[in-house]
């Protein structure tokens, strides 16, 4: 498969899939899994997140169990999340450039040789705080080529009518796997240690590289005539100039920022606060992930795109609220509840925020702008794990936690009120 055999770009209908039908009920929910490159995905996501979410927490415990700190524990998520933003233009340049399958094959095989590495430090008794540190540093390196390449890959699984479920029924896998990897890795890390999640994780990388061999698709032929500055400089150039991705890309930044403290400080509500230890993280992480596959699935079911915009602001708000809700709570099944709708509320809002950009850019512009996406997402992590850090340490985790729901609320209000210029500006490129 030559990179630059052609001047004709690659198109999703090349693939020889179905064309689209009418379809109700469950058959509208699950509608993109007809296309059979999209079921082999969806097989070896399912596998392989379960695992990524059991190394997740695992290593947040493996952290907290060798230093008590709330600032290591910051820094640990600064490490994996900082290559993204760093590096996350250049892998959407990548993912613009090469062909997406080939960057996500090979940004997986990385990832597996990660895991089994920490995973022999870990079982062999020699893990020190530093390991684990570079080797969250080296995943962020591959998650920032993998990231755009695979949201960028989405499209060329399906199809442009299926790409509105697609994106759901992948983040319902995700949170599916949310629901299964925190609550495994619960039981396992009490009985066995944090190891076992690392090792189960490493293993967990081949059904996906299997899956992504195993797909038919069309031979990759795309052809870029600019230099690659000058191919990366129009990317950032259109997400600028168009006003409707550029609100979508700050309302999503500062929700990614608000939701930051609740994600890193959880160790300390599941045990200082709530008194349930690393079961009951994993049963929290669980129940947020319950939430957000319920909201997933309901956005899975919707036919079109139309009235999406409400669904980002709804979410937006649902987040801020719940996480004020969550500070404030002293009950571990009231914190089960909240953390249920603040899945809901999280996801419905990132999975809709998704499909709105990908549905309103061009697909040379594609994985450029789904870096940029990234880089919202994952990429300002680091920053709000610092600053969770130290205002932590300084004010305490819940009212960390309430302070990111009030910044959350503020923000989805003055998207509100730039409602109608983001309107305009998308209808307007819909015209052009």
């Amino acid at each position: 498969m030559g990179d630059h055999s052609s001047q004709q770009p690659l198109t999703p209908s090349l693939t020889a899939e179905p064309p689209p039908i009418e379809r109700r009920g469950l058959g509208l929910v699950f509608r993109a899994l007809r296309h059979r490159n999209f079921r082999l995905f969806c097989f070896g996501q399912g596998i392989s997140l379960s695992g990524t979410w059991m190394q997740s927490v695992a290593q947040t415990w493996l952290i907290y169990r060798l230093t008590r700190s709330e600032f290591l524990m910051g820094l640990a998520y600064f490490c994996l999340q900082i290559p993204v933003f760093a590096l996350g233009p250049l892998g959407g340049l990548a993912a613009d450039r090469r062909s997406r399958r080939r960057i996500v094959i090979l940004c997986q095989t990385l990832s597996m040789v990660q895991a089994l590495a920490l995973a022999a430090l870990t079982l062999s008794g020699r893990v020190e705080v530093w390991h684990v540190l570079a080797l969250a540093l080296a995943l962020g390196v591959i998650n920032a080529f993998d990231m755009p390449a695979r949201q960028s890959f989405l499209l060329e699984m399906t199809a442009k009518e299926d790409l509105l479920n697609a994106i759901s029924l992948n983040s319902s896998i995700f949170n599916a796997a949310r629901i299964v990897g925190p609550a495994a890795a619960g039981l396992l890390v009490h009985r066995l240690g944090e190891g076992s999640c690392f090792l189960i994780n490493s293993l967990s990388f081949a059904p996906v590289i299997w899956s992504l061999l195993a797909m038919r698709l069309p031979s990759f032929q795309r052809s870029v005539e600019e230099s690659a500055w000058n191919h990366l400089l129009d990317g950032f150039r259109f997400a600028y100039h168009t006003l409707h991705i550029r609100y979508l890309l700050l309302q999503l930044a500062a929700a990614t920022l608000a939701g930051v403290p609740a994600l890193i400080l959880m160790p300390f509500f599941a045990d200082d606060i709530l008194g349930q230890g690393s079961r009951g993280l994993g049963i929290l992480l669980a129940s947020m992930g319950v939430g957000a596959l319920i909201g997933t699935l309901v956005l899975a079911g919707r036919a079109t795109t139309r009235g999406l915009v409400n669904v980002v602001l709804l979410g937006s708000f649902g987040l801020g609220v719940t996480l004020i809700l969550l500070a404030a709570s002293r009950r571990f099944y009231l914190s089960l509840l909240i953390m249920l709708a603040l899945g809901f509320s999280f996801l419905r809002h990132r999975a809709s925020t998704n499909t709105l950009i990908q549905s309103l850019i061009p697909d040379e512009f594609r994985g450029r702008i789904m870096s940029l996406y990234t880089m919202t997402v994952v990429g300002l992590g680091p920053f709000g794990s610092l600053l969770t850090g130290v205002v932590a340490q300084r004010f305490g985790p819940p009212v960390t936690v309430a302070a990111g729901g009030v910044f959350c609320l503020l923000s989805t209000l003055l998207f509100r009120a730039r409602l109608e210029a983001f309107r305009e500006s998308a209808r307007g490129a819909a015209r052009g």
